[in-house]
């Protein structure tokens, strides 16, 4: 009976420290540091848009996005419309895109990110919280701090970049309902690409 009860409460704290940002209630709060050293809360981006991009250098999936600028267009085209964007990296040390903060510095400006901020959660805090599985995962907060879009990038779980032209984008498409002052149709998706290395 005790090794029952045990292997209950293991498997629950298992849960609840992995847990799943549910689209509609408040997003999970979250203090991290990036990769400049400067610590990012949600609430200190209350009143704004929101994207949240789970990144690993070495994901081909993460690569069919960066590769031909598509992820760094889209980057680009929401700040102009003062959406902050936050490129976050939960690889433990030691596991695959584990990336120390001059090292983060240099594979973002190799890549030409134009995220707000990239955000270092090596123990994967963050990452848990928003229940975060793979490379790209994204979650799109409204000025509310409520999560209205948790999932895939978009519609093609392909990893040929050749493939972007014709895919629906769900974050273009999320925060152009959003930014309109219209519901987000497509509110939630199965996420696509590598697992986070946790």
């Amino acid at each position: 009976m005790t090794r029952i009860l045990t292997i209950m409460l293991v498997s629950l704290s298992a849960s609840l420290a992995f847990a799943d940002a549910k689209v509609g209630a408040a997003a999970p709060d979250f203090s991290e540091t990036d990769m400049n050293g400067k610590t990012h809360s949600l609430s200190q981006y209350k009143g704004k848009w929101i994207v949240l991009e789970w990144f690993n250098k070495d994901c081909p999936y993460v690569k069919k996005h960066y590769g031909p600028k598509n992820m760094q267009e889209i980057q680009k085209a929401y700040a102009a419309k003062n959406v902050v964007w936050l490129s976050v990296i939960s690889s433990a040390k030691g596991e695959q895109g584990y990336l120390e903060p001059k090292e983060a510095q240099k594979v973002m400006t190799e890549n030409g990110s134009q995220a707000t901020a990239t955000l270092l959660d090596p123990d994967g805090n963050m990452g848990k919280a928003y229940g975060a599985k793979t490379t790209p995962h994204m979650y799109v907060i409204n000025p509310q701090g409520q999560l209205v879009y948790n999932g895939a990038i978009d519609d093609n779980n392909s990893a040929n970049p050749k493939v972007i032209a014709s895919s629906k984008n769900y974050i273009r498409a999320a925060l152009d309902a959003g930014l309109a002052g219209k519901p987000v149709e497509m509110a939630s998706s199965q996420p696509y690409g590598c697992s986070v290395k946790y």
